[in-house]
């Protein structure tokens, strides 16, 4: 690793005491097109994923999509080679579902997919298009870019004044993609909601504590036994640190060698790796 910082002992140290592995997709295994179409593998990325397997360490995927269930992002991931269940994959649905049951939500209005509809109506949500005067508890807002209206933003704003609480599935400007950066949808409809309304915005994606703690729940540890591996300088590495997790970053996506020279030590990563086939290496190693 010539162009990289040679890892800190302390860190690796730490690396071969974490019991579980949460894993961004975009830019870290895989990339696809603007659409979230055509995914193909990253270098090192199914020697990295078939390591955690020999080596018996629980993993999740924790993408910030929501084009897809996570059943239908396992099956994704399945065809280009990676050994994915539906079990091993989260979407900001699967946070958000579990705080809408804990706060008692039973109607809320959708600017996205079946990717967003379907888990919360298996989870007795109400999932309601957007549509002007309809009654809600909460608005949320994912993957929504052609079917994207000004009637639909019109619903949100309303729902909001309403009293709808507001959630976006993710705050990020851009994902990668093999295209080069693509703009965010929930950034981008977020932004125009909470400037018409002043709402507050509440992320059940990453890098919220919300969504590692239900990838947590989902493979039995705790956060802080957990390593963070992904590609956004904004949202894994701020995610870990939040949780008291392992922070790893690659350069395969969004960020690059230099995303973190000019940020404080207390948030960036702890391994700061050119892929993930390097930290395959370190973990065989």
């Amino acid at each position: 690793m010539p162009e990289f910082a040679v890892p800190d002992p302390v860190a690796l140290e730490r690396l071969r005491e974490v019991r579980g592995f949460v894993l961004d997709m975009d830019g870290t295994l895989v990339l696809g097109d603007r659409n979230n179409q055509g995914l193909n593998p990253l270098p090192g990325a199914l020697d990295f994923v078939q390591t955690l397997v020999d080596l018996d360490l629980p993993f999740c995927i924790l993408t910030n999509g929501t084009t897809r269930t996570p059943e239908q992002y396992a099956d994704s991931l399945r065809h280009v080679g990676f050994p994915v269940t539906a079990d091993r994959m989260l979407t900001p649905t699967s946070a958000a579902v579990e705080l809408f049951v804990e706060r008692g939500y039973r109607r809320v209005m959708v600017l996205g997919g079946k990717g967003i509809t379907e888990p919360l109506e298996a989870a007795g949500v109400e999932a309601l298009p957007p549509l002007r005067g309809t009654s809600v508890d909460a608005v949320m807002v994912g993957w929504f870019r052609q079917e994207l209206t000004f009637d639909a933003l019109e619903a949100a704003v309303f729902a909001v004044f309403d009293g709808a609480h507001f959630y976006s599935a993710s705050q990020s400007l851009f994902f990668a993609t093999a295209e080069g950066r693509s703009l965010g949808t929930s950034r981008a409809i977020s932004a125009v909601v909470t400037d018409i309304t002043g709402c507050a915005v509440t992320v059940v994606g990453k890098p919220s504590l919300e969504a590692l703690q239900t990838a947590a729940r989902r493979l039995g540890l705790a956060p802080s036994e957990l390593a963070v591996v992904g590609d956004d300088p904004e949202l894994e590495v701020p995610m870990a640190h939040r949780g008291g997790a392992l922070a790893v970053a690659v350069h395969t996506g969004i960020g690059h060698a230099e995303s973190f020279t000019d940020r404080a030590a207390d948030v960036r990563p702890h391994l700061d790796l050119p892929d993930v086939g390097e930290l395959a290496r370190l973990l065989r190693g």
